[in-house]
């Protein structure tokens, strides 16, 4: 698990330990990693932390050998780990933007590299690479994020179709996100004047967590979790124009917020919890919703699927009723 000390990695953490998962956590932050890994314990599994950045190829396969030396063969391998800013484009320096992408969008491809190349040969194991409704619909103030989303999204469709024509049995899965009341806004890269805040309807970072464990154990090409998902995925095939007029006039003011939130400093070059644990949870439990009928049907999705065709099933024959009554 990349990125599992915080946010929704931290959430998936316990998610997987309750559910009887032996639980690896890679990351950079001392302090996270050890109450990560105490969380994993304290729920009966075994723990393990790595200490790597995920820009850093070797140092992520260094991590998959440690893991494997420390707990066995390799299962499951989740990508969750990432670097953001609120910030406009042409604030941002260059090295800032690389940063970022390299963190977001190269430690995926990193993690799932050394994943593969565990599981192919064993012709088992399943990736979850984390993305967002962000990968289908950009926003302002972050582009550099919204940037390695999208080429998160190719990179994995690539892989999923490599994995297709040889048959393979490892399966290939992606998430996606909606605004998540996480860590993360108190510890990005912020150059606005006012505080970060999730872009509403603000959700939990345990309902992705049980949409990650549902494809660890459920596998399949892709998930939406949050309704804020669906309807962002869904307004940006039907109406791109109107959503950039949108989030033109709407999308700055609605990502700042004059409450005075905690502030860690940016965790783009640095850890933001090598001294202190920051936990699965930001400053806005007040503001976020812990359910979400989105993650419902994802997860029942047979159910729907089953139910819709005998409905169809009854209208067909109620149709083919009247019909014979008719003649």
């Amino acid at each position: 698990m990349t990125g599992g000390t915080a946010g929704v990695g931290r959430a998936t953490v316990r998610e997987l330990a309750d559910a009887g998962w032996d639980v690896a956590v890679v990351a950079r932050g001392h302090a996270g990693l050890d109450a990560a890994v105490a969380d994993v314990e304290q729920r009966g599994r075994r723990g393990l932390s790595a200490v790597a950045d995920v820009a850093d190829h070797e140092a992520v396969e260094r991590a998959a050998a440690q893991v494997e030396a420390g707990l066995g063969e390799i299962d499951l391998w989740v990508n969750c780990a990432f670097a953001g800013s609120l910030a406009y484009f042409w604030d941002t320096t260059m090295d800032e933007f690389e940063r970022m992408t390299e963190v977001t969008y190269y430690g995926q491809v990193h993690g799932t590299e050394v994943a593969l190349r565990r599981m192919r040969p064993r012709n088992r194991g399943v990736i979850v690479n984390v993305g967002s409704a962000m990968a289908f619909r950009s926003i302002p103030l972050q582009s550099a994020y919204c940037g390695a989303k999208h080429a998160v999204k190719g990179f994995t469709e690539s892989v999923m179709t490599e994995l297709a024509h040889e048959r393979s049995a490892v399966k290939v899965c992606m998430i996606q996100l909606p605004g998540l009341n996480t860590p993360q806004f108190t510890w990005n890269l912020d150059k606005m004047p006012r505080h970060p805040v999730p872009v509403a309807p603000i959700f939990q970072p345990e309902l992705a967590a049980r949409g990650i464990r549902f494809l660890a154990e459920h596998p399949r090409r892709n998930m939406w979790v949050g309704i804020a998902t669906a309807y962002t995925i869904l307004g940006e095939r039907l109406a791109p124009k109107l959503v950039d007029l949108y989030l033109g006039r709407m999308g700055v003011s609605g990502q700042q917020t004059d409450r005075d939130t905690p502030r860690h400093g940016s965790n783009v070059f640095a850890p933001g919890d090598e001294d202190a644990d920051r936990g699965a949870h930001g400053p806005f439990d007040d503001r976020a919703h812990d359910h979400d009928p989105q993650l419902w049907a994802s997860t029942h999705r047979r159910e729907l699927l089953a139910g819709g065709a005998a409905v169809a099933a009854g209208i067909a024959g109620a149709a083919l009723s009247l019909a014979r009554a008719s003649r």
